[in-house]
């Protein structure tokens, strides 16, 4: 059903063509993540739902895979105008 986003996302964390947000970041600290789990998520991971930014429209992606230990995680994106993916969250489950 995402397919098509998702291949895009996993080009662009592949091409390192991605930010994190300082929220992602502070929620990365209590569970010891790094940009690599990050990155394992999106790579191993499939998109569970799509959801819409209530202030700007933009749709993001909530990915459900696993961290470089294989910890169950999850992660929110979006593709920025800029063309980079955004982390904008990232919790362990």
């Amino acid at each position: 059903m995402f397919s098509r986003i998702l291949s895009r996302i996993r080009q662009l964390v592949l091409q390192r063509q991605y930010i994190v947000t300082l929220h992602a970041d502070d929620e990365m600290n209590p569970d010891d993540l790094t940009v690599y789990d990050l990155e394992r998520v999106v790579l191993t991971g499939a998109i569970v739902e799509r959801q819409t930014d209530r202030v700007t429209a933009e749709s993001k992606y909530r990915i459900a895979g696993v961290t470089v230990d294989g910890t169950p995680a999850e992660t929110v994106v979006k593709v920025s105008i800029t063309g980079k993916v955004v982390f904008l969250t990232v919790y362990t489950l």
